[in-house]
C-alpha cells in the first residue's frame, strides 16, 4: 500500500513484455484446449479459457493456467473445491471483473468508484500490470491517486495541529508522573475536568485583559501617574506572571520535550512573554547609564540606541494576540490555511509585484514631464500602483494625462481581476479545514467526557458494592 503507481512503474521497466503468442500448435494439441479455468474469486466463479489465460504466463491466473504440477497451483491460491473443480481466491470480486475483462480484451479498465491504494495493491496480488490501462484511465487514476495521497497528508498534518494527546503510559516511567500527567491534562486538555475547562476559559482572560491594559497604556490621560508607571504596566505586569507561570508548567510536565519545543502554539507563548522581560533589563541598563553618566555625549547617544530597542520590544508585545489561537480553532484553521497555499499566496505576491513595476513605469513615462506632478520618481509611482491595484484608492496621487488615466484604468481592473482569483480557493480551503479541525475537536470532547462519565459510573458502582460488602459482613441480619 505505501507503493506508489510509479514505483510500479519503475518495477517493469526493465522486465520483457509479459505478453507473448502461444504457439498455434501448442494449443492444437494441448488437452486444455477445449476447457476452461474455473475460478472462484469472493464467491463469485468466473470461468476463463486457457488459452486466454495462458497469454499472460507471467501473471497468477497465466501461471495457474501454464502450471502444470498440482502441489504448484495450490499454492497459487487460496483453496481448492474439488467437487466443482474452482481455484478459490479471498479477494474483492469487483475488482477481479476488471482484471477478468483484461484477459478477455488485453486491456486494464479502471473505475473511478474504485479505491486507488486497493485497486493498486489487488493488481500487485494478480501480478498485472497499471501500464496495460488505455492512457485516458492512466491519467485520470494517477489524478485520484495524487489527490488521495494529498488528502492524506493534510490529514496527518491537520492531527499534528490538534493537541498532544498523550496516553497514560507516557508517564508511568517518569519521575512524578502522575503529577505531570495532572498537570499536563490541566493545561492540555480543557476538557478532561472541570478546573482544566476554568483554566483554558482563565487564559483566553488574561490575554484580553493583556491586550486592553496595553492599549490603555497608550492613552495620555493614564500614561504618567505619582508612583512612575501607569495602572496599565502593573496589570500588564500581572498578566505577564501568569503567561510565565503557565509556560513553565506546560514545560515541566510535557511528557516529549522535542515535540513541545516543535510546537508553533508553544513558540508563540515564549514569543509572548520575552519581549517584557527584555523591557524590564533594558530599562534597568538604560537607568543606570543615566544616573551614573548623565552628561556623556556617547552615554546619551547609548541612551537613545536603547530607547529604540525599546520601542521594539513594545512592539513585540502585540504578539501576545496569537495566544488566542491555543483556544480558536479558527485561528489554527486560518494559519494552516496559508501554510497550505504558500503556493497560491506566492504566486499572487509575484503578479502584484508585477503589476505595479508595469504600470508605475508607464505612468511615470508619461507623467513626469508634467509640471508640479507628483510622479517624480520610480519609487512614487510605485506606491499609487500599489494603492490602485489594491482597490484602495487614497486619493493622493493621480495621473493628470490622458493616457495617464488610461493606464490608471488598466492598473484599477487589472487589480480587481487579480484580487478576485484567489479568494475562492482560499474560503473553501479554509472552510474544509476548519471543518476538519472541528470534527476532530468534537471527537477529542466525546471522547473525555465518556471517559469521564465511565469514571463516575465505575466509582459509584464500586462504592455500591463496598457498602453492599459492609453490611454483609458486619451486619447481615439487615439484608434479611
Amino acid at each position: 500500500l505505501g507503493r506508489d503507481i510509479y514505483d510500479l512503474y519503475a518495477e517493469y521497466e526493465d522486465e520483457e513484455e509479459d505478453q507473448f503468442q502461444v504457439s498455434p500448435s501448442h494449443l492444437l494439441f494441448s488437452p486444455t484446449k477445449h476447457c476452461s479455468l474455473n475460478i472462484n474469486v469472493g464467491g463469485t466463479v468466473y470461468r476463463l479459457p486457457y488459452r486466454l489465460a495462458a497469454k499472460y504466463p507471467k501473471t497468477r491466473i497465466g501461471r495457474l493456467a501454464t502450471c502444470t504440477d498440482h502441489s504448484l497451483k495450490l499454492d497459487l491460491c487460496d483453496d481448492y473445491i474439488v467437487q466443482s473443480n474452482e481455484f478459490f481466491f479471498d479477494r474483492d470480486p469487483r475488482i477481479f471483473h476488471n482484471i477478468f475483462n483484461f484477459y478477455r480484451t488485453g486491456l486494464l479498465w479502471i473505475k473511478d468508484e474504485l479505491c486507488p491504494h486497493n485497486f493498486l495493491e489487488e493488481i500487485n496480488y494478480w501480478g498485472i500490470r497499471i501500464k496495460n490501462s488505455p492512457h485516458c484511465c492512466r491519467i485520470s487514476f494517477e489524478e485520484r491517486q495524487d489527490e488521495l495521497n494529498e488528502q492524506l497528508k493534510i490529514q496527518r498534518q491537520l492531527m499534528a495541529e490538534m493537541e498532544m494527546e498523550e496516553t497514560e503510559l507516557l508517564f508511568h516511567d517518569m519521575a512524578f508522573g502522575e503529577t505531570r500527567r495532572k498537570i499536563w491534562n490541566l493545561m492540555e486538555k480543557p476538557f478532561s475536568s472541570v478546573t482544566a475547562k476554568l483554566m483554558g476559559v482563565a487564559a483566553s482572560v488574561f490575554v484580553l485583559v493583556s491586550l486592553v491594559a496595553m492599549t490603555l497604556n497608550t492613552v495620555e490621560e493614564m500614561q504618567y501617574k505619582p508612583s512612575g508607571r501607569c495602572y496599565g504596566e502593573y496589570v500588564e505586569t500581572f498578566c505577564i506572571f501568569f503567561f510565565t507561570l503557565e509556560y513553565l508548567l506546560r514545560l515541566v510536565s510535557t511528557p516529549d520535550l522535542k515535540s513541545f519545543g516543535r510546537s508553533m502554539l508553544n513558540a508563540v507563548d515564549l514569543i509572548a512573554i520575552l519581549p517584557h522581560y527584555l523591557q524590564m533589563i533594558l530599562e534597568h541598563f538604560q537607568n543606570e547609564d543615566i544616573h551614573l553618566y548623565s552628561g556623556d555625549i556617547e552615554t546619551v547617544a547609548r541612551v537613545g540606541k536603547v530607547g529604540q530597542v525599546l520601542r521594539i520590544m513594545r512592539l513585540m508585545r502585540i504578539f501576545r494576540i496569537l495566544k488566542l489561537a491555543r483556544h480558536s480553532t479558527g485561528l489554527r484553521a486560518f494559519g494552516f490555511t496559508l501554510r497550505r497555499c504558500y503556493q497560491q499566496v506566492g504566486c499572487l505576491l509575484l503578479f502584484i509585484s508585477m503589476g505595479i513595476f508595469m504600470f508605475s513605469a508607464m505612468v511615470y513615462t508619461v507623467e513626469h514631464d508634467v509640471s508640479n506632478t507628483n510622479f517624480t520618481s520610480m519609487p512614487h509611482a510605485w506606491w499609487w500602483a500599489t494603492v490602485s491595484i489594491s482597490t484602495v484608492g487614497y486619493g493622493d496621487m493621480l495621473p493628470e494625462t490622458n493616457l495617464g488615466r488610461i493606464f490608471a484604468f488598466a492598473c484599477i481592473a487589472f487589480g480587481i481581476i487579480l484580487n478576485s482569483m484567489p479568494i475562492s480557493i482560499l474560503y473553501n480551503k479554509f472552510s474544509e479545514y476548519y471543518t476538519k479541525l472541528k470534527s476532530h475537536e468534537c471527537t477529542a470532547i466525546s471522547r473525555a467526557r465518556e471517559k469521564m462519565h465511565f469514571t463516575r459510573r465505575a466509582a459509584k458502582k464500586a462504592g455500591w458494592c463496598l457498602c453492599v460488602y459492609t453490611l454483609t459482613c458486619r451486619a447481615p441480619w439487615l439484608l434479611c
